[in-house]
């Protein structure tokens, strides 16, 4: 069963960290509190640029898409923020899949260290996956072991995956990947 119930259940989610300071905590929930009066800006860059300010992390960015911003924690894991509600579920949505997943294909998702409201840390995964057909025939590989646990990778390609260091691709980013039809994140799509 998905974990939310209509966002009631996200207000609930631990907001305690081993990784990040309470002040940094407060800086997120209070960013996810404002966030909504932002969403009327057009592009990633217009949402990166109103949370960079907002959050004042002192984490470099090392990365965003259109829904999350992504900082180096300078210590193997990263950490992202939500900057829309799609980031929100996203977040929540690894966490999930990460904790409840086969253990067959837990391994080829990258690892979830912590998560709260708003933002998840994960293990980093810095080899970046080069544009060659040998490497699109790993993906299609591993989608299809997805698909044989119960698992819908939604937005799997190959700015998606890394290889860790055992010289296997991962997941990197699976916020849209779903193990249950009734997911908040398939009502984005159909």
């Amino acid at each position: 069963m998905w974990p939310f119930d209509n966002g009631e259940e996200r207000k609930n989610q631990p907001n305690k960290s081993t990784m990040l300071s309470m002040q940094e905590i407060n800086a997120i929930e209070n960013w996810i509190s404002q966030m909504g009066k932002f969403q009327f800006y057009k592009t990633a860059g217009q949402r990166i640029s109103t949370a960079r300010k907002s959050l004042k992390l002192k984490y470099t960015i090392i990365g965003h898409g259109f829904n999350r911003v992504v900082y180096d924690l300078n210590n193997g894991y990263i950490l992202k923020v939500a900057f829309s509600e799609v980031g929100l579920i996203s977040n929540a949505n690894e966490a999930y899949i990460y904790n409840n997943c086969n253990v067959e294909v837990k391994k080829y998702l990258c690892p979830v260290k912590e998560h709260g409201t708003g933002w998840i840390i994960m293990k980093k995964v810095d080899t970046r996956v080069p544009l060659a057909i040998k490497e699109y025939a790993k993906l299609i590989k591993l989608e299809l072991k997805f698909l044989r646990y119960g698992i819908i990778p939604i937005d799997l390609r190959l700015d998606n995956v890394g290889y860790n260091e055992n010289d296997e691709m991962v997941v990197t980013d699976y916020g849209l990947f779903t193990l249950d039809l009734n997911s908040p994140v398939l009502r984005w799509f159909v």
